[in-house]
């Protein structure tokens, strides 16, 4: 491989018959490792899952059990993680709700939605109403998700009360160079559904939407789970997932899904037209690395199934793509949504869910590896 060599990879957390999926890492003021992941979940879609997160004390030679940060009774999906330079921690999370008689699970199993049931069951109105969007209809099956942070000041020993937040992205907001943070997402204003630039001055515990990105970018598809990265003072690369509208899945379709990208030059209030980038596969994770490259990981969800990453040596205007890098190989596409953190010795972790085995359930695996110069 000409821009990495991988050293090794490792199973990180498994939980045996659960699945576990959506991970994101971060490195603690005290240098502890910290992975969250929504964990001891029964299925992809179900009402079981928890925000959780794992500890390694050693750079990644180990890591600890899971504990629980947030298990609220609804689902709680696509943790994300960020370290602030005072070293506040914040994780990020969506709460969703699924109910057996949405008419909008038709496609999925009758084993699956009804496995849902006894924890729709015991999820009261106040539990809707405090822990998710709006009402979608009026027989109450039909809820938006709810959007939420979490702030920990002691390296996520202990976990403040939740915020909520307008935006949702897998791998959560980043913090600027100006100690702001800028949380990039999909969002609800208006009964109009956008990607959002929402911010904080205040390390997390109030937020304004500053813009709005239009998601629908053509008549195809439309862009989402995007995460962020603060290529210069102020400047901001965003890449996206663009997803195929379910009508206009046909044919070859998977082979439109390239990453799109837009940018800011001033810290995220304004933005350009979001345009589709050379980059084959979801969702993007961005983070500038010592020496000043961007790297973005994303999952490949078709064969040769796996992990990969593209260097950008021009602060993301244009991508390496010819000198991707397959970071790992899966079985299946039930995989992905990687994030990585750069160690003081130049390595690089990046934490991904996946199939240990073919007839398992997901669980969290990390691939170490060092880029070359």
């Amino acid at each position: 491989m000409k821009n990495a060599k991988i050293m090794s990879t490792k199973i990180l957390c498994k939980q045996p018959g659960r699945y576990i999926g959506w991970p994101s890492i971060t490195k603690a003021a005290n240098g502890d490792l910290l992975a969250v992941f929504s964990g001891d979940r029964d299925w992809h879609v179900c009402m079981a899952g928890k925000t959780q997160m794992i500890r390694s004390k050693d750079n990644g030679e180990t890591w600890s059990a899971p504990v629980t940060i947030t298990d609220t009774p609804p689902d709680d999906r696509d943790a994300g993680i960020i370290t602030l330079k005072d070293g506040t921690l914040i994780v990020s999370w969506f709460i969703s709700y699924f109910h057996p008689d949405d008419p909008r699970w038709v496609n999925v199993s009758e084993s699956q939605t009804e496995c849902w049931r006894p924890y729709v069951e015991n999820i009261t109105e106040q539990d809707k109403k405090k822990w998710l969007g709006k009402r979608l209809s009026d027989d109450s099956t039909q809820w938006s998700s709810g959007h939420w942070i979490r702030r920990s000041t002691d390296n996520g020993h202990t976990w403040q009360e939740p915020i909520r937040v307008m935006a949702t992205a897998p791998h959560g907001p980043i913090e600027l160079a100006d100690g702001s943070i800028l949380y990039v997402g999909n969002g609800e204003i208006d009964g109009k559904e956008y990607i959002v630039s929402e911010k904080s001055y205040d390390k997390g515990k109030t937020w304004v939407v500053e813009s709005m990105i239009d998601q629908y970018v053509d008549d195809e598809g439309f862009l989402c789970e995007p995460h962020v990265v603060e290529a210069a003072d102020n400047h901001i690369i965003a890449l996206f997932r663009y997803e195929i509208n379910k009508e206009k899945r046909k044919g070859n379709y998977m082979d439109k899904k390239f990453l799109w990208q837009a940018e800011s030059d001033d810290g995220g209030k304004t933005w350009n037209k979001p345009y589709k980038t050379v980059i084959w596969g979801c969702p993007p994770h961005l983070i500038k690395l010592k020496d000043g490259r961007i790297l973005v990981v994303y999952g490949h969800r078709r064969e040769p199934y796996g992990e990969r990453a593209c260097f950008s040596f021009d602060g993301g205007r244009t991508w390496d793509i010819d000198n991707e890098m397959i970071l790992t190989t899966a079985s299946n596409s039930d995989l992905g949504y990687p994030a990585s953190v750069e160690l003081d010795d130049g390595r690089i972790i990046t934490v991904y869910y996946e199939k240990d085995d073919p007839m398992e359930k997901t669980c969290l695996k990390a691939v170490y590896w060092k880029p070359f110069h």
